[in-house]
């Protein structure tokens, strides 16, 4: 005999297979529990067998068993709890933002900005240190090509006044080489 029973039902319907009379049950009845995904899975009861099939969403598969999840008990408490709950054992006085001791409300404004810090570490919104680091691998990206096109501008500037230089100093200097023969003055008086 095969049951599928809800989630709820499966434990109203162990504590009844418990708490029923061993006269109600054969002895050689076996009682099976098992808990599975989809109705494929559940198995076939045999001859004097009763098989309680507990069907789960997929999701639940690797999960702890929801009757475990919750617990109160002090040994599963997570160390990261226990020590922020001791880390402010006796934190009063001067620095401690508390109104017991003298000079209590000296710390506040360390934990107001602490606390502006961590919230603004934390936001999903605009990261400054992300556009920077953008920004500077954007830059970054085109300074090898900007740095090879100021180099050849340079040496093109560099190349061009040596040649000027060069012409200049081959050139005839004003006053050298060879004078022009002197011309006899033109007189407009008969000879």
């Amino acid at each position: 005999m095969k049951h599928l029973l809800a989630p709820a039902l499966v434990t109203a319907a162990a504590a009844l297979a418990a708490a029923a009379p061993a006269s109600a049950q054969s002895a050689d009845e076996k009682i099976n529990m098992v808990i599975a995904y989809s109705a494929d899975e559940c198995p076939e009861a045999k001859d004097g067998e009763v098989v309680i099939c507990e069907i789960l969403v997929e999701a639940e598969r690797y999960r702890i068993p929801s009757n475990l999840r919750n617990s109160t008990s002090p040994e599963n408490t997570a160390w990261a709890r226990r020590v922020e709950e001791i880390k402010y054992v006796g934190d009063f006085g001067a620095m401690s933002c508390s109104p017991a001791g003298a000079g209590g409300f000296t710390g506040c404004t360390q934990k107001f900005v602490e606390a502006a810090y961590k919230d603004r570490a934390e936001a999903e919104n605009v990261r400054f240190s992300q556009l920077i680091e953008e920004a500077r691998q954007e830059r970054l990206s085109t300074i090898d090509e900007d740095a090879a096109a100021e180099q050849a501008r340079v040496e093109m500037i560099e190349r061009e006044y040596m040649e000027r230089l060069e012409r200049e100093r081959q050139a005839e200097l004003p006053g050298e080489g060879k004078l022009p023969e002197p011309t006899e003055p033109a007189s407009d008086e008969p000879q």
